[in-house]
């Protein structure tokens, strides 16, 4: 489901992404609804780059996107495997190990990219 990303969106997207100037998806001409995707899509260079980046989050931040993804705000529907992967591994490691296992079942029953 499509969302305005709020002020807090926009200050972790620019933590994550901070070359970010533009909100929209060069592909789809859309605005940016989520977080996560665009950071993997279009700024991080590989998975690498991408768990360089999320790993600046603090526990909190992870806390907050893990809750939008359980809630179905949050998508990793249009993220590479291995960008969820090691999303869900950060998630394991720094919160628990039953937060990552909520976030996986969210991403399997989820899933689909949204534009």
């Amino acid at each position: 489901m499509p969302r305005v990303l709020s002020e807090k969106d926009l200050s972790i997207l620019k933590l994550l992404a901070p070359e970010c100037g533009d909100l929209t998806c060069s592909g789809s001409g859309h605005r940016f609804h989520s977080i996560l995707p665009p950071v993997s899509n279009h700024f991080a260079q590989d998975s690498d780059d991408f768990l360089q980046r999320i790993s600046r989050l603090s526990d909190e931040e992870l806390t907050y996107i893990s809750d939008m993804i359980r809630n179905g705000e949050e998508s990793l529907g249009c993220l590479p495997i291995e960008d969820v992967e090691a999303f869900v591994h950060l998630i394991h490691d720094r919160l628990s190990p039953e937060i990552a296992q909520k976030v996986i079942t969210a991403y399997e029953s989820g899933g689909e990219c949204e534009h």
